[in-house]
């Protein structure tokens, strides 16, 4: 799988630009705040239908203008094809030049794995941020998942605006049993996808995560939640009926899972060094990275974002050496070049992409 070429008009600082890639390294270099990182969001907007960092949509549209498009014409072993991404007062999507009616649509068409500065909030920051990793790797090889999550939230939303009427108005409690049906059916099929993949990254980070660390560090994965299964979810949310009430949200679900990281028996988030904290990130990616790979006999297109600065320059080379099979997007500050792999460097400035090599 690779990406032939990359579309952007009206995004971001882009006015207008066409960017041809190679199928193995490709690296846009340049100084901070001129659009590097740009890049990888139009290849991630295309992959997941969302961005990995703005807010609002609105934010992807270049400044004084009013629509936006992302294009990106991809080649898999069997199968070549075009996604589009048009953003205005409103989003399209287009697979083939077909408009598409749900971003599910299009998942697991381009596959992607992601790696920035910022992925150290997944084990830094709250649940929120690890069940978002989670969410954002079953959705592009489980396209049905992200219908389910979808439905899930608004069932959820529906018993957190329920609640606030038994407090407020004094609805019927007993009429909450509907809702904690529902929720408790979507998030059982929730909880069955995540166990699955959690098992899968168990099977492939031990082993990557020992090879990065010579065997001096363990991994060990553990997935916290109260939703094992649809009796025990109802229970639960039976259980917590007036605690809800009395707060106006649901304080038991899947929406409160997490995961647990430990490096030789300690809690990496608490205890662990810098440098640990980054290498399990590492060990993460690599492992997605291989999960994709044995899903769907293809390796996804890997996205590092400010690459140089995660990894010392022995360790940049190496890790990159042993990339194989697999397109790179690489953004950094300085130029460099790859022994033995075929590089295709752009310089970017001010929203201007200009090829070097």
């Amino acid at each position: 799988m690779y990406i032939k070429n990359i579309k952007l008009y009206n995004f971001r600082n882009y006015e207008q630009e066409k960017i041809e890639l190679n199928k193995e390294i490709n690296i846009f270099y340049g100084d901070n705040a001129q659009g590097k990182t740009n890049i990888l969001e139009a290849v991630f907007l295309c992959a997941i239908g969302k961005s990995f960092r703005a807010n609002k949509e609105k934010e992807l549209i270049k400044l004084s203008e009013k629509n936006a498009i992302v294009e990106i014409e991809y080649q898999k072993e069997d199968r070549n094809g075009i996604i589009k991404i048009e953003i205005s007062d409103k989003k399209n999507i287009y697979l083939n030049n077909i408009k598409q009616k749900k971003i599910s649509e299009i998942l697991g068409n381009l596959n992607v794995v992601m790696f920035s500065p910022d992925d150290i909030e997944i084990l830094k920051a709250g649940p929120a941020k690890r069940r978002r990793f989670l969410n954002v790797m079953i959705s592009q090889l489980r396209p049905k998942y992200i219908y389910i999550m979808n439905m899930y939230s608004k069932t959820l939303e529906q018993r957190n605006n329920y609640l606030r009427q038994i407090k407020l108005e004094n609805k019927n409690k007993e009429l909450l049993e509907i809702w904690d049906e529902k929720l408790s059916e979507y998030g059982n099929y929730i909880y069955n996808y995540r166990k699955e993949f959690i098992e899968k990254i168990r099977k492939k980070i031990n082993f990557i995560h020992k090879n990065i660390t010579q065997n001096k560090e363990e991994i060990e994965i553990k997935y916290i939640t109260d939703c094992e299964n649809i009796n025990q979810y109802k229970n639960n949310l039976k259980k917590s009926w007036d605690i809800d009430i009395n707060r106006g949200y649901t304080s038991k679900g899947i929406h409160r899972d997490d995961l647990e990281f430990k490096i030789n028996g300690r809690q990496v988030n608490i205890y662990g060094s810098q440098g640990q904290n980054r290498t399990v990130i590492l060990s993460l990616k690599l492992s997605e990275l291989q999960i994709i790979y044995e899903e769907i006999g293809e390796y996804p297109i890997l996205l590092l974002d400010d690459f140089m600065s995660e990894l010392d320059s022995k360790r940049q080379i190496n890790f990159l050496k042993n990339i194989n099979n697999t397109q790179v997007l690489i953004t950094c500050t300085q130029q460099f070049t790859i022994d033995n792999k075929m590089c295709k460097t752009f310089n970017i400035n001010q929203g201007k992409v200009e090829k070097i090599i």
